[in-house]
């Protein structure tokens, strides 16, 4: 497959056009505003998966075809681009991201690894912070904020202590935010900003990294132990905020992306996303998913219920809930140990639930009585068990029902699991990426059985599911290309093949 065009004539705009309606012959309307022809165009359509060149008219696709047929719609005033050899594909739809990472992307400091980013040691990452305080010029007691760090690629095999970033930032409270955006470290300004201490005991479905020998907090915070914290976070005022979305929804289009996902939407998010709609300012459509705890003061005390129609480019499209943690931070929760141990040293370490049964149950059903979607982070196995259970806990009158209910990860699933999503019309949404960027660790952690089955496109499609697949920005960088590599080859870092049987063709990775 020869490279996709990323062609930058008003992107978003060219993008929609893309995806607002079915080709038709090419005698359709006459003449056409633009024609883009010279390469391979791949249409998603079965009947017709592949064409010379299309015509746009309007803001819709008027004309697909041979080159010959859609020419003759060219007029005078016809703008005709040529792809040069390259490919074009429709517009992207976001499997699922966090469209609020762009806040931090514009403003933090990047703390990933190569290729994703600069740092190799936790000098690279100190550096990253202290230039972002120059940039941003952080004054004396300002919040210094970094994102990605991933232990397992710096040379010391580590994040920076709470003692090193102490001695970098004697005034500043730091807090980086760990790759999988499940948990972070956080200097001893930061930890007494959110009144962490040794008297604070560690949650439950959380972890807080202790000093040896003590109760004393070394900085590391995951999970519930998080969560907390993070909805707390100091951030730009509303109108820098409006400006960061407005700028920010360009690192979507420039991948081809005319639908964005907002994954685990807090209120006051959804609130400046209104704003946004309600002034014009979002070029492509976004879809919020009000984080489960958010849910009655998102929808005032009703039934959760998603929006039928978009307002401004933004609606509702569901609810979401966080079942476990993540596998390359080792908090995603499994039925067996993970290989390595726990995420501070903890033996026989399987991860913990973000809630417990019971709790989750109610979630589950809560949605459902109100007929929302329902979108569930859920990583290891023993977590997909739980989302099952709850399913069936709340679907019992018609467990198959199709509910629009999305297994979001669904990374470490089992075959038998994979099945009961089929037959309960539950969609997975897999993230092949993980092949390349962690993919070496779950061999590690996990071992290579269950790293060969990860994010298994090829037998969710030939179980007849329709799997989507994604990035989980600002986990991976946004890339649309390089998802769709990943789905095709799930080659790690090392050279490895996670699975070969896994592989899908690049039309079907799109």
């Amino acid at each position: 497959m020869k490279p996709v065009s990323r062609i930058a004539l008003r992107l978003p705009a060219i993008l929609a056009a893309l995806t607002l309606a079915s080709a038709m012959d090419a005698g359709a309307a006459a003449p056409a505003e633009r024609i883009i022809r010279g390469g391979p165009i791949v249409t998603v359509d079965p009947t017709r998966p592949a064409a010379e060149a299309l015509a746009i008219a309007g803001g819709k696709i008027v004309a697909v075809g041979s080159e010959a047929e859609v020419m003759k719609l060219a007029g005078p005033h016809t703008a005709l681009t040529d792809l040069a050899g390259r490919t074009l594909v429709p517009g992207f739809v976001d499997g699922h991201s966090h469209f609020f990472s762009v806040i931090s992307v514009l403003t933090d400091a990047l703390c990933a690894s190569p290729p994703a980013g600069p740092c190799q040691t936790v000098a690279d990452v100190i550096r990253q912070l202290k230039d972002v305080q120059s940039r941003r010029r952080i004054q004396a007691g300002g919040f210094v904020m970094g994102y990605g760090y991933d232990p397992d690629l710096l040379a010391e095999q580590r994040p920076p202590t709470r003692q090193e970033l102490d001695a970098a930032f004697p005034d500043n409270p730091v807090m980086i935010v760990h790759v999988s955006g499940h948990g972070a470290m956080l200097n001893s300004k930061a930890l007494a900003r959110f009144g962490i201490t040794a008297a604070t005991p560690t949650p439950a479905g959380g972890v807080i990294g202790r000093e040896p020998g003590s109760q004393e907090p070394a900085g590391l915070l995951f999970e519930t132990a998080f969560l907390p914290i993070f909805s707390k976070l100091p951030g730009p005022g509303p109108d820098e905020m409006l400006e960061l979305i407005r700028t920010g929804q360009e690192l979507y289009a420039r991948q081809g992306i005319t639908t964005a996902q907002e994954g685990a939407t807090m209120k006051e998010q959804l609130d400046l996303l209104r704003v946004a709609a309600a002034r014009g300012l979002l070029e492509i459509d976004v879809v919020a998913l009000p984080f489960i705890t958010e849910i009655e003061k998102v929808f005032a005390g009703q039934p959760p219920r998603a929006d039928k129609d978009y307002s401004g480019r933004l609606r509702i499209g569901g609810v979401k809930i966080v079942a476990d943690g993540s596998p390359q931070g080792k908090t995603s929760w499994f039925t067996t140990p993970y290989l390595t141990g726990g995420p501070t040293g903890e033996k026989n370490w399987r991860g913990e639930p973000t809630f417990k049964q019971a709790e989750l149950n109610a979630m589950v059903q809560q949605v459902y009585d109100g007929g929302a979607p329902l979108f569930v982070h859920v990583n290891g196995d023993a977590a997909i068990d739980a989302f099952l259970e709850a399913h069936r806990a709340a679907a019992a009158d018609d467990p198959a029902r199709p509910r629009g209910t999305v297994g979001v990860h669904s990374q470490f699933i089992r075959r038998d699991q994979l099945e009961k999503y089929k037959a309960w019309s539950i969609t997975p949404s897999f993230f092949t990426i993980h092949c390349f960027y962690f993919g070496d660790a779950h061999v590690a952690n996990r071992g290579p059985a269950e790293a060969d089955f990860i994010s298994p496109l090829k037998t969710a499609r030939e179980l007849g599911l329709r799997p989507s697949n994604h990035t989980d920005f600002n986990v991976s960088p946004l890339d649309q290309l390089f998802t769709i590599h990943t789905a095709v080859n799930r080659i790690t870092r090392s050279g490895v093949t996670l699975g070969p049987a896994e592989r899908i063709s690049p039309l079907e990775a799109q």
